[in-house]
């Protein structure tokens, strides 16, 4: 890297001027580039002070585009601080950031070098704006993963008291021990749930959207809120295409010349708590409303796997999700599907 130090006094505000964030749960990595060229790398702590600091800085520089990684939640305070600031902020999937660092063919894998990436990516393609969710939108996604995170251990703590059950050896005092601690997450989940279902009623916003998701047959409050958690903070604009391949429900073909046919699956590069979010809702949904119900078969008709033709009704499902959000308008199983007349 240049051996330069940033100083907005040196860089001429005609030059577009571009930076990269690598993000770590603890440490900032930031990297800017001017007329191809990098500046020194600069550390942050990934706290609310040097977010602050980090904005104040980058806000002295006139035009500058910030690109980071999606990074789970790690990456989402920081973009929140800099867009607030009035910085222009991007934010790509981890898996684009690797293929380009690939493109790029960089020998290297360090903190430093994936920054200068970021950056270089922001100064080649198309700046994409990050779209800042509302308050009330970013409080309910962390109410839906806190209830889905403690619904995992759930489930771990039943297969583990399953387990202990197993064996006559196992001490009462063991599996006491092991039921009171599923007791306790579902005394906890039932209270975020109240909690979450609160902070909708407060929103006429977020009141309609549950009123349009419980609207679809074996969606109930506990799956309307994991899906309104990550759906609705999603750009306004994005198209119910750009929301299948968000979800990673995308097929993806592996074909090559006319040796290599791979079997066509779904990409899973997208944000896999939607899938989760879909997947029982849509079993629940084909035992429950007899058009999800015929399409479901129809797929196993034509020859279709059950696991195959559960992905096809979630992705049908999430067109339709993003129909009724676009329109207002609740669900209607007949324009899901149509079931065809049986001639007699």
């Amino acid at each position: 890297m240049a051996d330069q130090q940033i100083n907005s006094a040196s860089l001429d505000t005609q030059t577009r001027i571009f930076a990269g964030v690598d993000v770590g749960s603890k440490e900032l990595v930031l990297v800017v580039r001017k007329n191809g060229k990098p500046f020194n790398p600069q550390k942050f702590s990934n706290t609310p002070a040097d977010h602050a600091r980090m904005a104040k800085k980058l806000n002295k520089l006139s035009g500058i585009i910030v690109c980071m990684e999606a990074t789970g939640s790690y990456h989402f305070d920081l973009a929140v601080a800099l867009h607030d600031a009035g910085v222009k902020v991007m934010v790509i999937n981890p898996k684009v950031s690797h293929n380009f660092a690939k493109v790029l063919m960089n020998n290297s894998k360090t903190d430093d070098v994936d920054a200068n990436t970021l950056a270089v990516y922001a100064e080649r393609m198309d700046f994409v704006p990050w779209s800042r969710p509302s308050n009330e939108k970013i409080a309910l996604r962390c109410f839906s993963r806190r209830i889905n995170a403690l619904t995992d251990q759930k489930t771990a703590a039943k297969n583990q008291l399953h387990a202990l059950s197993a064996t006559v050896e196992t001490p009462k005092a063991v599996l006491k021990d092991a039921q009171a601690a599923i007791d306790q997450l579902d005394k906890r989940i039932d209270q975020l749930t109240a909690g979450a279902l609160a902070l909708i009623e407060k929103h006429p916003e977020l009141s309609r959207a549950l009123v349009l998701f419980t609207s679809i047959k074996g969606i109930a409050n506990t799956s309307a809120i994991a899906l309104m958690g990550e759906l609705l903070i999603l750009p306004a604009d994005m198209s119910h295409r750009e929301w299948v391949k968000f979800a990673g429900l995308d097929p993806r073909a592996f074909d090559s010349g006319t040796s290599v046919h791979k079997k066509t699956r779904i990409s899973k590069a997208g944000n896999s708590q939607i899938r989760a979010a879909l997947y029982m809702p849509v079993w629940s949904a084909v035992q429950h409303d007899r058009h999800i119900k015929a399409y479901y078969q129809h797929l196993l008709d034509m020859g279709k796997l059950p696991l195959q033709a559960c992905c096809a009704v979630m992705r049908k499902l999430l067109h339709a999700i993003h129909g009724m959000l676009k329109h207002d308008k609740p669900f209607d199983n007949t324009r899901f599907y149509a079931i065809p007349s049986i001639a007699e």
